[in-house]
């Protein structure tokens, strides 16, 4: 996902698939903090663990500030009430190569998380399937980047306007998540249409399916997923090439664990985790 301010970089890489959501087991140590997203609850920023080159909110944890709702990449397991997904293996697995554990904050809207990283005092890092932008470079810093991702338009797999021009109509209305690079591309490229601005992936995609919009846009793996999973009646109209990559947002003020988080990254990818997670969410190698 990606911000509003942000698409006037467009970038983009890989193809993927969408929701159904296989339950999958998820990393020990990974526990769901009853402290409340932006807002409801803080830890003191007196408590923050200093370590030899960076700090954190809570001794031996890696607290994640995150939003629910975007399978493959991350969603809230119901079953177990615990994260699952792509991003969740990745930061868990990073965080054991720093001899940590994971907490997930609760889920909090995606606008909420790179200011309450900036912020600092609740969470290390923002894991959300953020893509790396120069304006959210002003606010945060980026780790390097973990996966590539394109922006995609998705219909009804019956309509018959599924092309960006024949959307980029005054009678067309577009679904998009608020605050991502979905919604900017939409205000950029189909400024005609009237661009409905949700809460979630999920609001856009049921709309979508029950006709109450005509498409909406969003990131091509996701999308592609849920076409494939959970909403079969949808179909991707449209593949976008922005050539985004998403990245792990950290605090300007915690360089040393940028650098540490990007260490084990680059471990990562030489033993090919990377590359297994996605072909175990999206079942193909998408980057």
């Amino acid at each position: 996902m990606a911000h509003l301010e942000d698409l006037m970089e467009c970038r983009n890489g890989g193809l993927m698939t969408r929701r159904g959501f296989v339950a999958a087991a998820v990393a020990a140590g990974l526990t769901l903090a009853t402290s409340g997203c932006s807002g409801s609850g803080s830890t003191d920023s007196a408590q923050t663990a200093q370590t030899d080159s960076y700090s954190l909110v809570t001794p031996g944890k890696l607290t994640v500030a995150w939003q629910d709702g975007y399978p493959p990449m991350e969603a809230l397991n119901t079953s177990t009430n615990v994260p699952e997904g792509y991003d969740v293996d990745m930061i868990t697995k990073l965080a054991e190569k720093l001899g940590l554990t994971v907490e997930y904050l609760s889920t909090m809207h995606f606008d909420a998380i790179i200011p309450t990283i900036k912020q600092g005092g609740k969470a290390d890092v923002g894991v959300s399937s953020f893509t790396i932008t120069d304006a959210r470079r002003q606010e945060i810093d980026f780790t390097d980047p973990y996966i590539d991702s394109n922006q995609s338009i998705v219909t009804r797999a019956d309509a018959t306007a599924d092309t960006a021009d024949a959307l980029n109509a005054a009678d067309k209305k577009i679904a998009v998540e608020s605050g991502t690079t979905g919604e900017a591309w939409a205000d950029e490229n189909l400024s005609a249409a009237t661009i409905v601005k949700l809460d979630d992936i999920v609001q856009c995609m049921t709309g979508t399916q029950t006709g109450l919009y005509d498409a909406v846009v969003c990131d091509l793996p996701v999308l592609a997923w849920e076409c494939k999973n959970s909403y079969t009646d949808l179909k991707v109209a449209v593949e976008i090439p922005t050539g985004e990559q998403y990245g792990i947002v950290v605090s300007k003020d915690n360089p040393g664990l940028t650098q540490a988080l990007n260490e084990g990254l680059a471990e990562m990818t030489s033993a090919g985790d990377l590359e297994a997670l996605e072909v175990k969410w999206f079942g193909e190698k998408i980057s």
